[in-house]
């Protein structure tokens, strides 16, 4: 992955270098996505029947992305493991950021539970609902596996390549860490093929560098799908249900998550202003996929070590799923609530339980928050009524905006406290890129020459100057190792030597 570039190297040169220049805002892509957002909803609410044909333009995009995700998290997993050269680090690593991320999932699914019985969106609702609306998202939850087995099948592919080819993170993310535990044991014979795969991991950062042109083409058509198919409906239906669960995902990113950041170190609002740009994509596009890549190449030039962004950012689209945590234990209870189901505060307990496991499996499956809701009250069916997850299909979409943003804030949070819990945080360089977050030159970083080449002229007469010097210096550590019947140093064992691909 892309090292922060020359626009500010780590620790106290990134601090002393000149801030670049603030690109005027046309050249923002925050603002060209405002702009797609915008126009969006202005064509929703003024020619809904065509709007409501344009979802296709945010699939697009989304699609775009989604074919160089697999290869890009694959690499960079498995280059960011292989650098430590040490599975007991690696092995570290990933149980503190199971602990934590199972922490929050906690604390979302009660947050939600807590909140739907205080406001009770539900009661009094009444409100009928269509069987066959449902259909389709009971149909899905049933395929994709019951209980904590059907999760721990879902996590192994069929073949090595099935998982790629099918897009599912989670099987590609243990074929990366079998690949990288083979490579840490393999040596120096590995390193050539860290290296090759650290050079795959940045031809797909460049080729997601030219799909994010396609941007605000992806918010207008998610927008204007969204507005011109439900917007009419939302104003009359279901309307305060929506409101609870939004003032949710807004508690829990302010007051949550805004205590985690505060005890690691980092404000959370100036974290918000860092990721505005992928945060406005995946308000546009409902897909925090859609902005994955970014967000692993800007915490590592935020001054996280990469092997942390490389396990935290993928394994956290799988297993820390905040909003839909929140989404699943609200829209449970307001189901009970809206059919007139008696729910013990047992039951919601159980329910919390349960669900703390199928909110994990939520990754890789189409509707993901839905379908996974349908999957855990099909355990509670006799309390519960299954069908009436129809009640809330027709305004899943709006829900799945503040879902995705709950995720991605989510998962940028534990990766910075994750990173500082573990040592692989930059603390300086961290303070330094949220206080002027501009100094990320997002273009350099995810070019494939990391944005060095426009200065390689200036530099020809000192790169050859050190070039001579350093011939010269092996030369004479030859000379000697030969006069002493020793061979010239090779970095030490294989355990000691410096990490392979790393920049952190």
């Amino acid at each position: 992955m892309p090292s922060f570039g020359r626009a500010a190297t780590a620790g106290k040169d990134a601090d002393r270098a000149s801030a670049p220049r603030k690109k005027p805002i046309y050249r923002q892509l925050y603002f060209w996505v405002l702009v797609g957002i915008a126009l969006g909803i202005a064509v929703g609410l003024l020619f809904p029947t065509w709007a409501a044909d344009m979802r296709w333009l945010a699939d697009l995009f989304i699609k775009l992305v989604k074919v160089v995700i697999a290869p890009t998290i694959f690499c960079t997993v498995v280059v960011g493991i292989a650098g430590l050269g040490n599975l007991a680090k690696a092995g570290g690593l990933a149980l503190r950021t199971l602990v934590y991320f199972t922490a929050t999932t906690i604390l979302a699914l009660a947050i939600g539970l807590v909140t739907v019985n205080i406001m009770r969106p539900g009661v009094g609702l009444n409100v009928s609902f269509d069987e066959a609306d449902a259909a389709d998202t009971i149909a899905k939850a049933e395929e994709s596996g019951e209980g904590f087995s059907g999760f721990v099948l879902h996590t192994i592919p069929d073949s090595f390549f099935s998982a790629f080819v099918d897009g599912q993170l989670i099987q590609v993310l243990v074929l990366a860490i079998l690949v990288a535990c083979a490579l840490t044991m393999l040596g120096k014979r590995g390193e050539a093929a860290v290296r090759a795969l650290d050079t795959m991991s940045h031809i797909m950062f460049g080729v997601i560098k030219i799909v994010m042109y396609a941007a605000p083409i992806g918010a207008f058509g998610g927008m204007a799908f969204t507005i011109g198919e439900y917007g009419g409906q939302v104003l009359t239906s279901l309307a305060y249900f929506m409101l609870s669960f939004y003032v949710t995902c807004v508690l829990f990113v302010i007051v949550v998550l805004g205590i985690i950041s505060r005890l690691a170190g980092f404000g959370l609002f100036k974290l918000l202003r860092l990721i505005r740009d992928e945060l406005l994509i995946v308000l546009g596009t409902s897909s925090s996929e859609s902005v994955l890549p970014r967000m692993m190449t800007k915490l590592e030039a935020a001054g996280v070590k990469k092997s942390v962004v490389g396990l935290t950012i993928p394994t956290g689209y799988s297993f820390n799923l905040d909003g839909t945590a929140i989404y699943m234990t609200m829209g449970a209870i307001f189901i009970a609530q809206a059919t007139g189901s008696d729910v013990s505060v047992w039951t919601q307990i159980g329910l919390l339980l349960f669900m703390l496991l199928s909110s994990k499996g939520a990754a890789g499956v189409s509707g993901a928050g839905l379908v996974t809701l349908a999957a855990s009250l099909a355990a509670f069916g006799d309390v519960i009524p299954l069908a009436g997850i129809a009640l809330i299909v027709g305004i899943d979409r709006f829900m799945s905006e503040a879902r995705a943003l709950t995720n991605l804030t989510g998962n940028a949070v534990g990766t910075l406290v994750i990173a500082r819990w573990t040592g692989g945080l930059d603390r300086d360089r961290l303070k330094h890129v949220l206080d002027n977050p501009n100094s990320i030159d997002m273009d350099a970083l995810m070019s494939f020459d990391d944005g060095s080449s426009d200065k390689k002229e200036d530099r020809s007469g000192e790169e050859s100057e050190a070039g001579r010097a350093e011939d010269t210096a092996e030369a004479a550590e030859t000379a000697e190792a030969a006069d002493s019947g020793t061979r010239p140093s090779d970095g030490g064992a294989d355990g000691d030597r410096a990490p392979v691909g790393t920049r952190g």
